[in-house]
């Protein structure tokens, strides 16, 4: 019989992500994060999902056109949600781990 994944929600989320390369962000435990931007009905979500990546394959860069709708660093704020250097807010819609690896999804507030 195949076993389920095991899915475990996690409440302590990064205190930062901070831009490392292209489709790159580190937190503040020096974790890697790939992310994914997705739009759902003309709502912007990123989806990042926690991959370890060797340092000597981080090729460092903050160039906007890389990604020119993601912001250089998000930081946690009180609550389920992160403020950009954009001066937006994104709200964790999950935080979850998946067979060992970490997955969470942030969408954008429009009132932000």
């Amino acid at each position: 019989m195949a076993e389920l994944p095991s899915n475990v929600h996690l409440t302590l989320h990064p205190n930062f992500l901070r831009i490392r390369g292209p489709s790159l962000y580190k937190d503040d435990k020096h974790r890697t994060w790939l992310h994914f931007v997705l739009e759902k009905g003309g709502v912007l979500q990123v989806r990042l999902l926690q991959e370890d990546i060797p340092s000597g394959h981080i090729a460092f860069t903050t160039r906007p056109e890389i990604s020119s709708s993601m912001p250089s660093r998000w930081t946690l704020q009180l609550g389920n949600q992160y403020l950009d250097t954009m001066g937006r807010f994104w709200r964790i819609i999950y935080h979850i781990k998946v067979d060992g690896v970490e997955e969470m999804m942030l969408e954008l507030i429009n009132n932000s």
